[in-house]
């Protein structure tokens, strides 16, 4: 089946944040979107406004008898009952991969993978290019007069051209205040590339870009040499003429013809120093191939793990574009936009900022999430006390991890823990929060239910309150802004 032959889509799990996105495409398409999630969201809302029809419960009647195709996602089991009955009547189910697998098919592609990073990645990405689609440099000299850069040849003469594009991302871009971004007669996709249920080997992209490689989906891999392995297999599908971005870290970890590396280490491609936090910007020196004409990049974000995911999405567009522009594409003319870039909802949100009381929320469910998060924090709030409230995200990952989660959070002042949120997972015995807790050194700790936790936090007033986690964390942050 081809897109241009179907009319009718029905999503199992619409809500969903990669899900909802494919649903955006086909409404954008003119297309008939139905769907079923478990609970209304913001989400939901904003799909039904569009066009979409969406239905709560587990009732087939509901379900329109014109159905060409069925997107489904592995949050919805297989004994549904639209699923079963789907099924039933042979209509054809796929999952959201290989739906974006046959748009990225039509066009170049650059794809962002990565155990963490990689959302932020993306949505810099697509905050660069879907900026502006041309720029003259020699136009943009009053906006980058203070950004110290090598002279550069036939500046007046030579205009880039910078494709429209079409964007996937795996959260909510404030500048665009949507996980979806389609330009008028896009030539090109960015889409984040998800290693979980190897997703993203349906992906063939012009540019690849990989953040990071760290154990994580072991219920899938069962090791992080399988990860790596499916990670080599993604980097095995970029285009013959293509190019691989990674993280200099771990470029021996995987082979390819054509890397370019990004990072600290005098051997990286593009060279990260002088990095300088500031309260409402983060400024670093960038040296490209090692010559010596450093550019000095800033962004309106914290933390290190930040500089390293602009310098990531930084890469990838110069190269984008000077393989579509067939020359050198000069940083200065991508800096401008990656300055105005906002962040993304639930990385590093800062929801409360009082002088009395101070709020942020993200996403962070693994260990090394949350030591990157948590470092940000204290840069940003070297003096304050913080208090963080962890909702594991589901039980093979807390009892995978049980001892670094534990490390990584008893830097915290105070530690709360929620229950485990199990998503997919049935419990695991001996595996709860109160087993991780037991772990955590820190003293300073206790597990309360979310129905405690506002009395909880009014009682001991807060300096910087976090809270993390991949689950319904996110339904409590109206709440917790209040206190």
């Amino acid at each position: 089946m081809t897109l241009d032959k179907i009319n009718t889509v029905y999503f199992l799990g619409i809500g969903g944040i990669g899900m909802s996105a494919l649903a955006r495409f086909f409404l954008n398409e003119g297309k008939q979107v139905y769907g079923y999630d478990l609970n209304a969201t913001d989400i939901t809302s904003q799909l039904t406004d569009a066009g979409a029809h969406i239905i709560f419960e587990e009732d087939v009647v509901q379900i329109p008898k014109d159905v060409d195709i069925v997107i489904y996602t592995p949050a919805v089991p297989k004994e549904h009952a639209a699923y079963q009955y789907f099924v039933a009547h042979k209509i054809p189910i796929l999952k959201r991969s290989e739906i974006l697998g046959m748009i990225c098919r039509e066009h170049p592609t650059i794809a962002i993978a990565g155990t963490h990073g990689k959302t932020t990645t993306t949505a810099m990405i697509t905050q660069m290019l879907a900026s502006s689609k041309r720029c003259a440099i020699s136009d943009m000299r009053h906006e980058i007069c203070d950004i110290q850069c090598s002279q550069i040849s036939n500046l007046k003469s030579h205009i880039y051209y910078v494709p429209t594009v079409l964007s996937f991302i795996g959260g909510i871009a404030k500048n665009f205040n949507s996980n979806f971004v389609c330009e008028e007669n896009f030539d090109t996709v960015i889409v984040e590339a998800d290693e979980f249920d190897r997703s993203f080997l349906t992906l063939h992209p012009q540019v690849a870009v990989i953040t990071s490689i760290d154990a994580d989906h072991l219920d899938v891999y069962g090791s992080k040499k399988h990860l790596t392995e499916s990670f080599q297999l993604f980097v095995s599908q970029i285009q013959p003429n293509g190019v691989l971005i990674i993280y200099d870290e771990i470029v021996d970890k995987i082979a390819h013809p054509h890397k370019i590396t990004y990072g600290f280490s005098d051997r990286a491609d593009y060279q990260i120093s002088n990095v300088q936090y500031f309260p409402t910007k983060t400024t670093f020196d960038l040296n490209i191939n090692g010559l010596k004409n450093q550019k000095i990049v800033t962004i309106n974000i914290p933390g290190k793990h930040n500089v390293l995911n602009a310098v990531a999405a930084l890469t990838a567009c110069m190269e984008f574009l000077s393989w579509k522009n067939e020359s050198k594409v000069d940083v200065r003319l991508l800096q401008p936009s990656l300055s105005k870039f906002s962040g993304v909802k639930r990385r590093f949100d800062i929801r409360m900022q009082r002088d009395d009381f101070v709020y942020i929320d993200d996403y962070a469910h693994h260990p090394e999430e949350i030591k990157a998060f948590l470092e940000a924090v204290k840069k940003c709030y070297p003096a304050k006390k913080l208090t963080g409230i962890f909702q594991p995200h589901l039980y093979s990952r807390t009892r995978d991890f049980a001892n670094e989660f534990a490390e990584a959070l008893e830097v915290l002042d105070e530690i709360i823990l929620l229950d485990i949120y199990p998503a997919r997972e049935q419990p695991i015995e001996g595996i709860t929060s109160a087993y991780l807790l037991s772990l955590i050194k820190n003293k300073n700790k206790k597990l309360v239910t979310k129905d405690e936790l506002l009395t909880c936090l009014q009682q001991n007033k807060p300096e910087v309150l976090l809270t993390m986690g991949a689950g319904d964390i996110d339904k409590l942050v109206s709440v917790l802004e209040s206190i």
